[in-house]
């Protein structure tokens, strides 16, 4: 038996797109709210049509990971990176080079017509670089994840977040919040695509450990987890290549449809962000429009915060922690929990000593 399916037209800058979606009516989330009923892949490929230029101002032209959820957001979850076979001609592609040094094409979304197919493809959360297809090597945004660690919760990332912003401030930057959609927020700055990762990577050291600085006992730079306390991490992290976090307007796998969305920061205080959900935002674009509908209109340089970071290691603080899977870097502590770390059986460079 075929299974249902639907036409869609959708507006592209270049003219109208008939688009195929299969199973329009399977339920992604099943009941966001109490008896509201269930957000259908139809509804969702509906919320990114009424969304879709805010969504690409944030998410286009840049490569982007698509986390699909072939059983809605019940299920199992897997990402493609690479166009998939198959993937239609209206989505782009750009080479890319990933921390292995391996390189391979990535999607891009670049019209409303491709951010449909996505959904098609039963695609919920999209995940972008911070670069440009044009220049993936450096990125055009210093992006840094405020992350609640136990015991603590959103209202104290929001008070981690204004401090934040006067600290990127003092670097001659301009700080531009979202939700995560989940319980953190995502702090960006717009740069000049004048430096590559490593060296965005360091800045967001740097403005963490500032931060740090002036809150002790709010913020933490600790990677181990067993080290951060209740405190918000700076995940410093999330600043390297192929590293990415949910794009703005990009809905969340959560219950609730939540959705990481754009505010001013006068928003911020007293904020409940599971207000924005897939449902809400259409209203809410209508009603306010796109607080990053200029972020990128005036991009600011690292130059102030990688001072920050050269200080830093004339005073004995060096390199911070990689993820796993990424290649030993220059300077990086042992990959092992300080709990279980037995000094003489690492060297000076953080290399462990096979007896």
């Amino acid at each position: 038996m075929a299974s249902e399916r639907v036409t869609l037209t959708v507006s592209d800058p270049e003219g109208e797109r008939e688009i195929d979606l299969s199973s329009p009516n399977k339920v992604i989330w099943p009941e966001p709210s109490p008896g509201s009923g269930g957000i259908t892949k139809a509804e969702l490929a509906e919320y990114f049509q009424v969304a879709a230029v805010p969504f690409l101002n944030a998410n286009g032209n840049r490569p982007v990971s698509l986390e699909r959820f072939r059983a809605g957001i019940g299920g199992e979850s897997f990402f493609s990176k690479n166009p998939p076979k198959g993937t239609p001609d209206y989505v782009d592609s750009v080479m890319v080079t990933y921390n292995s040094g391996r390189q391979h094409p990535q999607i891009v979304l670049n019209r409303p017509s491709a951010i449909v197919w996505a959904a098609q493809m039963n695609t919920i959360v999209f995940h972008p670089w911070a670069s440009l297809a044009s220049d993936t090597d450096n990125p055009v945004e210093l992006r840094i994840d405020l992350d609640p660690q136990p015991g603590t919760d959103f209202a104290d990332a929001v008070t981690a977040a204004h401090g934040l912003r006067e600290v990127l401030r003092e670097a001659d930057l301009e700080p531009f919040i979202k939700t995560s959609g989940n319980r953190g927020l995502h702090v960006f700055c717009p740069i000049e695509p004048s430096r590559e990762f490593l060296d965005v990577r360091h800045a967001v050291i740097a403005a963490g450990r500032e931060l740090e600085r002036r809150m002790p006992k709010q913020v933490t730079t600790n990677w181990w987890k067993e080290e951060r306390g209740e405190r918000i991490f700076v995940d410093f992290n999330q600043a390297n290549r192929d590293r990415t976090m949910a794009g703005a307007y990009s809905p969340r796998a959560l219950s609730a449809a939540t959705v990481s969305t754009p505010v001013e920061w006068d928003e911020l205080d007293g904020l409940d962000p599971t207000v924005f959900t897939v449902r809400s935002i259409p209203a809410r674009l209508a009603d306010v429009g796109d607080p990053w509908a200029d972020m990128q209109k005036s991009p600011g340089r690292i130059d102030t915060l990688l001072k920050w970071w050269e200080h830093d290691l004339e005073n004995g603080l060096g390199e911070l922690s990689f993820p796993p899977d990424f290649p030993k870097m220059p300077g990086e502590p042992p990959r092992v929990q300080p709990s279980k770390m037995v000094a003489e059986n690492w060297d000076s460079e953080g290399n462990r000593i096979e007896e």
